[in-house]
């Protein structure tokens, strides 16, 4: 009895020492830190990390191999982990993506992430200048070929295979957000749709209310990292034409039960302009009046109530400064 006890507890140490070393490892040293709280998310998964004394982020934790989401709260990069990875991190947040970098087991794969993210928004931009459906098309095969392009020999077949496959997808996805972009700039010159939204202090806003100025809207949601991304921006462009003949007017189309969830956010990021939540999110008739099916989304409505941009420039470009300058006194 005595021996098949202790060869039953080597049994069960050497199962577990086995099952705990089949852990992705992570290490991240950011320099000015946000919080002590950083989370890594994928699909059914939420890892939280807290800082140590030294401030230094460490955990080892089970995964899925694949595609997951460092999240900083206001930041985000992509991470590829297996349970073989070994990962040490180095960046500085005030300079995220152009400081973030990989060192250990499956840095490569890593860095062509940190790397992608920086070269990827450009390739998008271009996407987003496409004049109808034959030049979105040969946009898009640029878009896939600089990827393809960028794939090194030395990277995990598994990570290449899945790379392709998200590049699949999210040219799918955008080129069909652009193709409805295509259609609805057919709507510019005609009377917008209207709105009558609660703000923050439950007062209704009308369209109606800005009649004989320049309407800037911003339709997007708390949950939206690409709207959250930017807030920055529509804040600058707030403050350069503050005073002048423009109303900037953001329109959430979080659902009414995260009412509160929303409020806090204006509150607490001190969102500038006229904050408004639409009355029934993406069912609202001024969304829908604009076939709206991705965000952010801007729009820009003249003095005279009609559609100047149904689709306009986002406040990150460049564009919308030199086309408010041109128009807003």
């Amino acid at each position: 009895m005595k021996n098949k006890i202790t060869f039953f507890g080597t049994l069960v140490v050497t199962l577990f020492s086995l099952t705990s070393f089949a852990q992705a490892k992570l290490t991240i040293n950011m320099l000015n830190k946000p919080s002590d709280t950083i989370y890594v998310r994928g699909k059914g998964f939420n890892q939280m990390i807290v800082a140590d004394k030294k401030g230094t982020f460490s955990a080892s934790f089970a995964v899925t191999d694949g595609f997951y989401k460092l999240d900083t709260g206001e930041q985000y990069a992509d991470l590829y982990l297996t349970n073989k990875s070994n990962l040490k991190a180095t960046l500085d947040y005030s300079k995220f993506d152009e400081t973030l970098k990989f060192d250990g087991t499956d840095a490569a794969e890593n860095n062509f992430l940190a790397q992608q993210t920086l070269t990827q928004e450009a390739d998008m931009e271009l996407l987003f200048t496409a004049t109808d459906e034959a030049d979105l098309t040969k946009k898009s095969e640029n878009f896939r070929s600089n990827v393809m392009n960028r794939l090194a020999s030395n990277l995990n077949a598994d990570f290449v295979t899945k790379v392709k496959e998200s590049t699949e997808k999210n040219i799918k996805g955008i080129t069909e957000y652009i193709k409805s972009s295509l259609e609805v700039k057919k709507l510019n010159g005609s009377v917008s749709p209207t709105f009558a939204y609660e703000n923050v202090e439950g007062k209704i806003i009308k369209l109606e209310d800005f009649k004989g100025k320049y309407v800037y809207v911003d339709v997007w949601a708390t949950w939206c990292g690409p709207c959250r991304a930017e807030i920055p921006h529509l804040k600058k462009a707030e403050e350069a034409f503050h005073g002048k003949n423009i109303e900037f007017v953001s329109i959430s189309v979080d659902v009414l039960k995260d009412k509160e969830k929303w409020k806090k956010f204006v509150t607490e990021k001190q969102l500038g302009g006229v904050q408004v939540l639409a009355d029934k999110d993406w069912r609202s008739d001024f969304v829908t009046g604009y076939k709206i099916q991705g965000i952010p989304r801007f729009i820009l409505i003249g003095p005279d109530g009609k559609i100047v941009n149904a689709d306009a420039p986002r406040p990150s470009s460049s564009e919308l400064t030199n086309l408010l300058n041109t128009i807003v006194k």
